[in-house]
């Protein structure tokens, strides 16, 4: 993504911004727990709460544990070996296993950063007549100039008060009517197992457990031990790892459940489904007022720019760790042309996917499907490396492997289902 400036060695500039260290004292987990929340995972939710009411609440408290076990099971390989997702599976998987995990994660960010492109576009056009390819050009363009020549950790960092804007939906529960009985209700597992509702559980997962956000985890633990900046691999730095990716994911659990029952309570009641941004915007007035569509933009757009270059970037160690290339974001486009190459790649590859103008909230549904149909094997090869030498004496915890166990087997289960129902 754009190149790492590591919180570990700017322990100084943290001093100096004691006040902001909720944004400064984070690392790679709290920032992929933030690109967790992106236009995807706003517009998958959304649809969710406004067609299923409370039936799927559940499934935020269910993906908080299982979400942060796979995300510390992603971590712990990386920066026990300083190696790579890809590269650690290329070493010790047959070569079909690792070509096989790269198509998946290419092909699912490829489709999910246009979906996420189109979304973004759309958000502007309620606040400025912009045309819509211009606008998708337009945030491709800018996206791909700060991802090659902007540190990641001091744009993510002006961009997160942006994002920010998503908390709308949680501090709305105390200004609109909630039924929080049925809330409760909703949050014990019952759910019919016909074909929508099956599509919406796959949908679900994808968004909150995506495979690009495995890759741009171990990724940026790698980057951490290329720069010095993690000498010693022992139980505190595993500690502290933990806590960084829960609490991200944690910030993004909790803005989820507030989506979700935003969403049931206001667009639900009506019985319709999200189909577009002006929709899903709504869900915010009664707290936003006439706001509420500069509120929704902000949030799109600002996920959406955090989101888009950890998809480009997980995309880019993909393919430069399968064919051995020099990777990283501590290197210069100069130093590393093919990892920067792919991610320009898969921007045009999302300005591409806009010219066959698929409904925007639609499209990032079907992103977040794909992702949920792409990530069971990955996790599955995550397990086997958290358990293997490449974690060296750090091997995953029996909770740990356990959640990770369940999160495979549910994820693998709905997709089967889902699938079964296709045909």
């Amino acid at each position: 993504m754009l190149r790492l400036v590591s919180k570990r060695a700017r322990s100084s500039e943290r001093h100096q911004l004691r006040g902001f260290g909720y944004f400064k004292r984070t690392g790679p987990g709290f920032i992929t727990g933030a690109a967790d929340d992106d236009p995807a995972g706003i517009g998958t939710y959304s649809h969710v709460g406004a067609t299923f009411r409370f039936d799927l609440v559940w499934m935020a408290p269910l993906c908080l544990p299982l979400a942060s076990a796979v995300q510390e099971t992603a971590a712990r390989p990386g920066l026990a070996s300083g190696r790579g997702l890809v590269a650690l599976i290329k070493e010790r998987f047959a070569r079909p296993v690792m070509v096989v995990s790269v198509v998946l994660v290419v092909s699912a960010n490829a489709f999910n950063i246009g979906a996420d492109l189109g979304s973004m576009a759309e958000a502007l056009a309620l606040l400025v007549p912009v045309p819509f390819v211009l606008a998708v050009i337009a945030f491709a363009v800018g996206i791909c100039a700060l991802e090659f020549f902007v540190s990641y950790d001091r744009y993510s960092l002006v961009l997160r008060w942006l994002a920010l804007s998503i908390f709308a939906y949680v501090l709305e529960l105390a200004f609109i009517e909630v039924d929080w009985s049925a809330v409760l209700n909703g949050l014990v597992p019952a759910f019919a197992l016909d074909g929508p509702h099956v599509e919406a559980i796959v949908a679900v997962f994808g968004t909150t457990i995506s495979p690009y956000l495995f890759l741009w985890q171990a990724g940026e633990e790698t980057e951490e031990r290329k720069a010095g900046h993690v000498r010693k691999i022992d139980k505190v730095e595993i500690r502290a790892m933990r806590v960084d990716v829960v609490s991200g994911m944690t910030a993004g659990i909790i803005v989820m459940f507030g989506i979700l029952v935003v969403s049931a309570s206001t667009l639900g009641t009506e019985g319709g489904t999200v189909n577009s941004a002006e929709e899903a915007a709504r869900a915010l007035e009664p707290i936003a007022g006439r706001l509420a569509s500069l509120v929704f933009t902000a949030g799109i757009v600002g996920t959406g720019l955090l989101a888009i270059p950890t998809l480009a970037g997980s995309a880019a160690y993909a393919v430069t760790e399968a064919f051995g290339w020099k990777e990283g974001l501590g290197r210069t486009p100069r130093q590393a042309p093919a990892f920067y190459g792919v991610i320009g790649g898969s921007l045009l590859l999302g300005i591409a996917m806009n010219f066959f103008r698929l409904e925007p909230i639609r499209a990032l549904y079907l992103s977040a499907i794909l992702n949920g149909l792409a990530a069971p094997p990955l996790i599955l090869l995550m397990l086997i490396l958290s358990n293997s030498s490449a974690a060296g004496r750090q091997k995953g915890g029996v909770a740990s492997n356990a959640l990770v166990g369940i999160s495979f087997l549910v994820m693998l289960a709905s997709a089967v289902w889902y699938l079964i129902g296709l045909l």
